[in-house]
């Protein structure tokens, strides 16, 4: 069996799991693909841990969720010195941040201080305690969540730490069709009455290296020239709107850094490669434009004050930058 229908059975292993989030499961292996890490925004009950659970029981490596609170501490997460009074030595004990795939649930809740520790994880793929700096291992990938109903007690990430998630992905309540399904799953698993390992078995179980070999052959999905070209133009025109219309021109208070491009030409490969295709399309790139993009850019003052998303504003772009 090739990689891709690795991942073909591995993302109909998910689907069949996790019912009504079809393009959360997508943007996983896509950050999975992408050695990247999610940013999900929901409301509670939508599967969002189900979601990163059934992952972990479907790739190897460890799994650790982290509940943030206003009162953790940067060393609940990396770890820290323990003294041994036996040979008046310290000895370093590794936190819950050294495994494979972590869920960040609530993050905005941690203060300044918790989440720089997150971030320096997430992008330097180490952590450091006192003056010593250790390495994380080569499969890591955090996805982090956001409540957006309670805002009380809450330290909203930075919008320039924002810029190290590789994306963020909204997630909406399923409709009746999945809800019912949601319900099937529900008495299904109640019946079986057994732990979580035996509920989410999947048919095939990824191996380390076999990621690590997907996500070369992903950086070999073939990337026209125009389309690159197209993926220039999208992100450069969150810094220069008003070349696409003098009522874009204050909509935006700041654009996408060069990190959107770097993501959004891997990402549209990585979708390309589960679609099961060794070349990149238009489609591709619009897909992923508006998860990659949406918390890069920040609006003015006058566009908030008018009701306006930063989908619309990526929506205004894709319609008015031309197509190869």
């Amino acid at each position: 069996m090739s990689l891709q229908d690795k991942f073909a059975s591995l993302e109909g292993h998910l689907s069949g799991l996790v019912v009504g989030q079809k393009q959360l499961l997508n943007r996983m292996l896509v950050a999975l693909l992408c050695d990247g890490h999610l940013l999900v925004e929901g409301a509670p009950g939508l599967a969002k841990t189900r979601a990163i659970k059934v992952l972990s029981h479907s790739v190897e490596g460890d799994f650790h969720r982290l509940q943030f609170t206003p009162d953790l501490l940067p060393a609940d997460l990396t770890g820290t010195e323990i003294y041994r009074p036996q040979d008046g030595s310290f000895v370093f004990r590794e936190g819950p941040l050294f495994h494979n795939l972590i869920l960040a649930d609530e993050v905005n809740r941690a203060p300044a201080k918790v989440q720089a520790a997150l971030l320096e994880a997430m992008g330097e793929r180490q952590i450091t305690v006192g003056s010593v700096t250790y390495r994380l291992p080569e499969l890591y990938m955090v996805m982090a969540t956001q409540n957006p109903i309670e805002q009380e007690g809450t330290y909203p990430l930075p919008e320039a730490q924002l810029d190290r998630f590789l994306m963020q992905v909204l997630v909406d309540y399923p409709n009746a069709a999945g809800e019912h399904a949601i319900l099937a799953i529900n008495r299904r698993e109640a019946s079986k009455a057994a732990d979580d390992a035996e509920l989410f078995e999947p048919t095939t179980v990824l191996a380390q290296a076999e990621v690590i070999a997907a996500r070369h052959e992903v950086l070999k999905v073939h990337l026209a020239q125009p389309l690159e070209e197209y993926i220039v133009q999208v992100v450069l025109g969150t810094r220069r709107s008003e070349r696409y219309g003098e009522d874009l021109r204050d909509l935006l208070q700041y654009g996408a850094s060069p990190r959107a491009t770097i993501a959004l030409d891997r990402c549209s490969r990585a979708r390309a490669w589960l679609a099961g295709r060794d070349y990149v399309t238009p489609e591709d790139v619009q897909s992923m434009a508006h998860d990659v993009l949406r918390h890069r850019i920040l609006l003015s003052f006058e566009a908030e004050a008018a009701g306006r998303a930063a989908d619309e504003v990526v929506d205004e772009l894709l319609a008015r930058i031309g197509v190869p």
